[in-house]
Formats: C-alpha cells, structure tokens, sequence
C-alpha cells in the first residue's frame, strides 16, 4: 500500500499504540528519531498513522519501550504487516467511503463484535431484501445493488471466519418497523430466528418495559481485536458517520452500557420465542 493511501484504521491504531508507548517511556520524537537514525517528520508520521514502519524498526522501538510481552510484540508486529494489507471493500473506490472502510477494518480484524442498535437491524443479520429496503429509501438507484453486494459480503464473516462471534442487542422497535411487505418482514424475522442459534451468533431482544437507566443508548459497537488480548474499542454511529474511541475509560463506559443492556434484554431463547411469534403475527 503506497504511503499516498494512508492513513488506514490500521495504521492509525499501530501510530496510536506507538505513540503511547513512547509517552509512558517518557521518550521524546528526537530520542526515538535518534535511535531508527531518522527525521523526526518521519516519527511524527507513523504514530499519526500516514506511514507503516519497517519490522526492524518496530522490533527497536519496542525494545526501547521495555516491551516484554511476546504475545503483545507479535500482535503489533502482525497490526504492523497488516497495515498493507489489501481487503476485498479497497476496490470499492468511492462506493465505500472512508468511515465505512474503518468500521469493515474493525469488523474483519476482531475475534468478537458486540452491537446495540436501537432502530435497525444489525447489518450482519440483515436479509438482502431488508437491505434493499434501507438503501433505496437514502441511496441514489444506480448506488443500490453495489451496496447491497457489498453488504451481502459481510455476511461471509459469519460462514468463512470460525473464531468470528457476533452479540447483539436489538430494540423491539427495531423488530416492529422491519420496512417491506408481510413476505419480507417475515422472512427477515425467520432469518433472525435461525441466525440465533448459531454456535457464533447471540442475539437477544430488548423489550419495550425494560428497566434502564434514564440515560438513552445511542446505537454503538464493541470490538475485541484479534490477537490484541484485552483491547477493545468502542464505536459510536451518528448521522454524519461514525466515531472510533480507544481511550480505556470511553471504552468502559460503554461496556458498562453493553453489561446493562444485556442485563434487560431478554434471554436467546426467549428472544428467538419472541421474534418467532411476532412472525406468525404478521405472516400473510
């Protein structure tokens, strides 16, 4: 990957990474741009992530950092040769923009993924027509069938990727304005009913009535890197696009948010009971 393409959501995790590293030595730019035997600009562009950085590089930074944990030297060296790796959404050109390449990055490199969603269904549990329905109604036409394709790709994570879990929460308004007609709110419904049982998949329902706190969730995600143990981020959806946070105490408030969340919705089975009824309601 040329330097022209960065940065990525990979690079800019391994500069952020770097960079605290560098900070909890107490290291300036100068000391470390003294030992690689280059500029400071260039320190400055790898933990701002406009740049990869050689193996032999990070092996001597993280020497200098006092970092002794193999299993953590070997995810940032892998993080490290994964910053030029070319995924199926890079040719995608403008199809894809730039948030929604962080959030594919985030999903295909972690181990679990857990999701609130409030008003729609989880992406990775959405049938094609449901996903027709969502990009007609905000999509120019002739953008419709590629982004369907692409969606309908994410799917593959599920199937193809063992080590892949997916929890999700999902609010029953969500489940009550499946858009479409009684056919594919149906088959939407049925397919969230089978997803479930999955090995790899938990999807519990949020009732109407559940006890939460008066603070209102804002759709959200969790993700546990692969190779990464302990880290999670969080990311936020808004209108504009969405938020990556890594700082540990943004990362905590939301898995306090997912603990509660889980807390009140109802149990998978029950969810899928519940869900299977509301099909019967509206089958034609």
């Amino acid at each position: 990957m040329p330097q022209s393409d960065m940065p990525t959501m990979r690079s800019k995790r391994l500069g952020s990474e770097l960079r605290r590293l560098r900070l909890a030595s107490g290291l300036k730019v100068s000391q470390v741009a003294e030992l690689l035997e280059c500029g400071q600009p260039k320190i400055s562009q790898i933990e701002n992530g406009k740049r990869g950085i050689r193996q032999i590089d990070l092996t001597l930074l993280l020497d200098k950092y006092g970092v002794a944990d193999a299993t953590y030297r070997q995810s940032l060296k892998q993080l490290a040769r994964d910053v030029h790796k070319v995924d199926w959404w890079s040719s995608q050109g403008p199809l894809i923009h730039d948030t929604l390449r962080d959030y594919l990055t985030l999903e295909a490199d972690s181990e679990l993924v857990r999701g609130y969603e409030p008003t729609v269904i989880p992406g990775l549990l959405q049938t094609e027509a449901y996903m027709m329905q969502l990009f007609t109604l905000v999509e120019p036409i002739e953008r419709v069938d590629a982004l369907v394709d692409a969606r309908m790709r994410r799917r593959e994570l599920l199937d193809q990727h063992p080590g892949f879990r997916f929890c999700a929460i999902v609010d029953q308004l969500a489940l009550h304005r499946i858009p479409g007609a009684p056919e594919q709110v149906t088959e939407q419904l049925m397919h969230l009913v089978e997803v479930s049982r999955r090995p790899n998949v938990t999807l519990q329902v949020l009732p109407l009535k559940a006890q939460l706190p008066v603070d209102q969730y804002v759709p959200f995600c969790l993700f546990t890197l692969r190779g990464e143990a302990s880290i999670d981020v969080a990311w936020l959806e808004h209108m504009t696009g969405g938020t990556l946070l890594e700082q540990r105490r943004d990362v905590q408030t939301y898995s306090q948010a997912w603990a509660a969340l889980t807390a009140a919705a109802l149990p998978p089975s029950d969810s899928r009971s519940w869900m299977h009824d509301l099909a019967k309601e509206v089958r034609p």
